[in-house]
């Protein structure tokens, strides 16, 4: 093992050893419910704005994200090393992505107080529950609002400055009306030369809950502005991003008994995305890269029984559109996208458990492409009881069709060549599982293998200007492991995730790849809260990585460590009041998590929280 993980290793046991010398302390305190997005990371938000649904993937076991800037401002999203535009992104019943390019797939205007948390979907459930992705998708329930609230404010190095208001209110009854609302402002001026940013969101949602089933409708928007050196091309360049994003959404679930229950709903997203190569461009200049996209979407899903046999059923529809100065080559600019899922399930009792076969087929379609059928099947064994609670075999086939980036781009000059010949990518996934626990420890397991085929990757060749997309054929081999355990004064995360790849790229030679073939070889994450004392939390999550070699990565080596830790204090005399201070990336990592892009450096924050 290398020398990297050898270090992060040692430091695990380190922490380990203190928490257990902690565990005679008694009366530990938690933060608020309402503050808490993930229990799978320690640090809920980052040091450098205010969170985001984005902020609880940074150290998510099962996750992987490629962050320009610090991971709000722009992060590309990867599951079980697919690329960024692959993964998929589900709130509610429906499926949201990014239909510009896929960079912009976090861009979503939602406070993460709204949300459950998140959940990373991969074979089978991934081919059941989404639209338009290949290689997996992360899943956002919505919470159900009570009456609590929070301000908080923080201040740090580099002019750091943020705030955030949220307020729910909540009736009371059978049936009642509750609703919920949400502020946030950051900025600051970036921890490398003009990597300065501001972001505003203003979000609210209105809830109808009955026993069994909930009804949202939420509204918001979101500003991002952000600058950094070398943002997407390797010219030496202090770039910029200038974002607006709109969404609304209605969403419906009814929770019928006996693992019945029904959830349909649907949405609009409009992104306005204002990208400057040169940031000192004359002032007037028109920025030649001005996109807009528009997204209406619609769907259903849900678990039935019927004649004793158990359906799951999903159906979505998707219409998107491209208004750009930059992206007029290519053959459309409009689209729409459809999948109909239907998986009979029958479950036989077995000696403690039960046995359980979910067989059945997707069909995606579209007006821009011919229709594809698809086979999806799981066969699992559950105990009630014991240790091994679950053990499965599956698979499963997705499509998804390329971005208008991709597609529309000149295919023959500017910094981004496009394709007008990229057509329909496909994915086939098996895999097996276990899931279960053992000496007081529980945790998951799987090993899988993908085959990707002409799936969009964006490339450099020797002497071309710019980067390509680039179809490419690859194989991916991958184990993925998660272990938790809780104690009285500690609590701990661990992931462990190894990959390996083949690709076949098709039709001219290329020399690096940005994307498909920038993954972590082995990935191991850690997340450890400590309950210091009555008062004092001690938060840190970790993550250590050895990156495929890419001559395109520039500084920060291949294997890196980043940690990011908090100090929480929550006095006992002051009610609902907590001091905070937290450090992200506090080894100062210049790891590039994408090859050729500075890495954002240490960032310090001091902050305070009234909850209510």
């Amino acid at each position: 093992m290398r020398a990297g993980f050898t270090a992060c290793v040692r430091g695990i046991a380190a922490l380990a050893c203190a928490g257990a010398l902690l565990r005679a302390q008694e009366g530990a305190t938690s933060l608020p419910t309402v503050t808490v997005y993930s229990q799978s990371v320690a640090n809920q938000s980052p040091a450098g704005t205010f969170a985001m649904p984005v902020s609880a993937l940074r150290y998510e076991p099962l996750v992987d994200i490629e962050p320009r800037n610090m991971a709000e401002a722009q992060a590309d999203v990867t599951i079980r090393g697919d690329t960024f535009e692959n993964t998929g992104l589900q709130l509610g019943a429906l499926s949201v992505f990014d239909p510009q390019t896929g960079h912009y797939l976090m861009e979503l205007p939602v406070a993460p107080a709204m949300l459950g948390a998140p959940e990373a979907l991969t074979g089978a459930g991934h081919a059941i529950e989404t639209m338009n992705s290949t290689g997996g998708a992360v899943a956002y329930g919505w919470r159900p609002i009570s009456g609590a609230g929070f301000s908080t404010g923080s201040v740090g190095n580099d002019g750091l400055a943020r705030e955030e208001v949220y307020q729910g209110w909540s009736g009371a009854g059978d049936g009642h009306l509750a609703a919920d609302a949400d502020w946030s402002h950051a900025a600051g001026n970036g921890t490398v030369p003009f990597g300065d940013f501001h972001f505003d969101r203003a979000d609210a949602r209105a809830e109808w809950v009955t026993p069994g089933s909930r009804t949202d409708l939420f509204a918001g928007y979101q500003a991002s502005f952000f600058g950094w050196p070398d943002l997407y091309t390797p010219f030496n360049s202090d770039e910029t991003e200038n974002l607006q994003t709109v969404l609304l959404d209605f969403n419906n679930r009814e929770d019928l008994g006996g693992g019945e229950y029904f959830e349909g709903g649907a949405f609009y997203r409009r992104n306005k995305d204002d990208y400057a190569f040169d940031r000192f461009a004359p002032v007037g200049a028109v920025h030649p890269y001005q996109h807009t996209t528009w997204e209406y979407g619609a769907g259903l899903g849900g678990r039935a029984e019927i004649g004793g046999v158990a359906l799951n059923y999903h159906a979505e529809e998707t219409s998107d559109s491209l208004r750009s100065t930059s992206l007029a080559y290519g053959p459309y600019h409009s689209r729409t996208l459809g999948k109909v899922v239907l998986v009979p399930e029958e479950s036989w009792a077995s000696v403690g458990g039960a046995v359980t076969l979910r067989a059945g087929a997707a069909y995606d379609d579209s007006d821009r492409a011919g229709g594809v059928l698809s086979p999806v099947a799981e066969l699992a064994r559950t105990w009630t009881s014991g240790e091994l609670r679950r053990i499965y075999a599956s698979y499963s086939a997705t499509t998804e069709m390329p971005s208008y980036t991709a597609l529309d781009s000149s295919p023959t000059s500017g910094l981004f060549l496009g394709n007008p010949n990229l057509g329909r990518q496909t994915s086939r996934d098996a895999e097996v599982g276990v899931s279960g626990s053992i000496g007081g420890w529980t945790g998951q397991g799987a090993a899988f293998y993908r085959r990707d085929d002409n799936l969009v990757d964006w490339t450099y060749t020797t002497g071309v200007f710019g980067r390509s997309a680039s179809p490419v054929d690859i194989g991916t081999e991958g184990l993925e492991l998660v272990a938790r355990r809780s104690w009285s004064q500690w609590s701990v995360v661990l992931g462990y995730t190894a990959l390996a790849k083949s690709a076949d790229y098709l039709g001219a030679p290329v020399t690096a790849s940005f994307y498909a073939l920038n993954y972590a070889r082995q990935r191991l994450t850690a997340a450890l809260l400590l309950r210091l004392t009555p008062a004092v939390e001690l938060r840190l999550d970790n993550v250590a990585r050895a990156q495929e070699a890419d001559s395109l990565r520039t500084a920060g080596g291949n294997d890196a460590i980043t940690s990011s830790v908090g100090l929480d204090w929550r006095p006992q005399g002051l009610r609902g009041m907590e001091f905070s201070a937290q450090v992200d990336n506090l080894w100062d990592s210049a790891f590039q998590s994408v090859p050729g892009v500075p890495a954002s450096r240490r960032q310090l924050s001091f902050g305070a929280t009234y909850g209510w």
